[in-house]
């Protein structure tokens, strides 16, 4: 492909997530034409705002977002079932950054049922040259150059992701969002303070297991190795959707149990 060059004239110079990925991403959810979970989707959209010192306008209420997805995309798309993907910027055009104004961007990838685990198990690797951090920033979905470089690494290994460790060398997360283990009854989920993302799918799920004692939800803190004793893995990602692991290396994973525990979480709905 020819490469093109652009001035900044032909480009919006106000955009600081062009500039500087000065900008927070937060989903929202589309099941049979209804937003689901849009209050939790609100409220840490409102959080990751507030992380990122971003100047939050009034207009910004649940109402105001409710009307925006049901308008623009429910009724004008028609679409009905979906992950939106909703991203809000800094512009730059004031004095000091937390007084200047937002804009925001989404995009909607349509899928058969956003609950629904994906069918094909996917086939993951550690990855050890980077790691994430584990501060206040690094639970919300801001820019990451470590997402981008595990990416590329799990593209050329033939690898569908790649887990993410801490500078402690445990599991934080993947590129794309949490991981979930099950031994026995327990699900072991990595800890926020361990750098895994706040995920209101995931925690609305796992909510779901424990009012229903379908099984014992124990927030770990996970070495690297601790993830080929277990049984069953889960990737839930709040951009993409949920995924069965079948591959770490060179042990499989079975899905049945998963596979159970997230029909029943649909029904719930």
């Amino acid at each position: 492909m020819e490469n093109q060059y652009f001035t900044s004239e032909g480009l919006n110079v106000k955009n600081r997530a062009f500039l500087f990925g000065d900008a927070v991403k937060v989903s929202f959810f589309i099941r049979e034409g209804e937003l689901i979970m849009d209050e939790e989707c609100y409220f840490f959209l409102m959080a990751s705002m507030r992380k990122m010192r971003m100047n939050i306008p009034l207009a910004y209420t649940l109402e105001f977002f409710q009307l925006l997805f049901q308008k623009e995309i429910i009724e004008g798309k028609d679409i009905k079932n979906g992950i939106i993907n909703f991203q809000v910027y800094r512009n730059q055009d004031e004095l000091t950054l937390a007084k200047s104004s937002i804009s925001y961007f989404y995009e909607v990838q349509e899928m058969d049922d956003v609950l629904a685990v994906h069918q094909r198990p996917l086939e993951l690797d550690l990855i050890k040259e980077i790691n994430v951090n584990n501060n206040l920033l690094s639970n919300i979905r801001v820019h990451s150059p470590e997402n981008i470089y595990g990416g590329i690494y799990a593209q050329e290994n033939d690898l569908d992701d790649v887990i993410l460790l801490n500078p402690n060398k445990r599991i934080a997360r993947t590129t794309s969002g949490n991981l979930l283990f099950l031994e026995g009854g327990i699900i072991k989920v990595p800890k926020q303070t361990e750098g895994s993302y706040i995920s209101p799918l995931m925690e609305n799920f796992v909510t779901f297991l424990h009012k229903n004692n379908l099984a014992d939800i124990q927030e770990h803190e996970i070495i690297a190795f601790e993830s080929q004793k277990s049984e069953e893995i889960l990737l839930i990602s709040d951009e993409k959707g949920i995924f069965s692991v079948g591959k770490i290396r060179n042990k499989t994973f079975e899905n049945s149990r998963f596979l159970e525990m997230v029909e029943s979480w649909k029904k719930s709905f």
